[in-house]
């Protein structure tokens, strides 16, 4: 008879155990969190430096592609748009212009650099080209890293 109730205690308690849940302790949730902070300052300086290059990069793409906007606007309408006219004659016509057939860009966010403002648009005063221009992150002449001056 004993061992009939050292088997039924057995299986009470297992059945008790089962019950509870497990789970992490405060301290070990503060030692995990205290490592990924680690981590995350250690690397964010080399994220951030990837992501100001990338900007850069992407500006330069950008210029690029306005640059071949205007070939095709020019071969359409045998010349640039004025400065008046600006960079919106790429994605909307401009009044009086009959020779038109764009859009030449798709949509109006490709008009602007990678950190939010409108690219600087002058005809040369020669009007063989066009000069395409951002001043960085800054938005000032000159400059390094981010803040570097990008044109065509």
């Amino acid at each position: 008879m004993t061992s009939l109730r050292f088997i039924r205690l057995g299986r009470k308690h297992r059945r008790e155990s089962e019950n509870h849940e497990s789970g992490f302790t405060l301290v070990e949730l503060l030692v995990v969190l205290a490592i990924i902070a680690l981590i995350a300052t250690l690397a964010a300086p080399q994220v951030l430096r990837y992501l100001g290059s990338a900007r850069t990069n992407a500006a330069k793409a950008q210029i690029r592609n306005i640059e071949s906007a205007l070939e095709l606007y020019y071969v359409d309408n045998a010349k640039y748009p004025t400065s008046e006219e600006g960079l919106s004659a790429l994605v909307t016509a401009p009044a009086g212009e009959e020779r038109w057939n764009g859009p030449y860009l798709k949509g109006t966010t490709g008009l602007n650099d990678p950190w939010g403002k409108p690219y600087a648009y002058e005809v040369k005063a020669d009007a063989s080209g066009v000069l395409i221009r951002t001043f960085g992150r800054d938005s000032k002449p000159d400059g390094s890293g981010e803040d570097q001056d990008i044109t065509n």
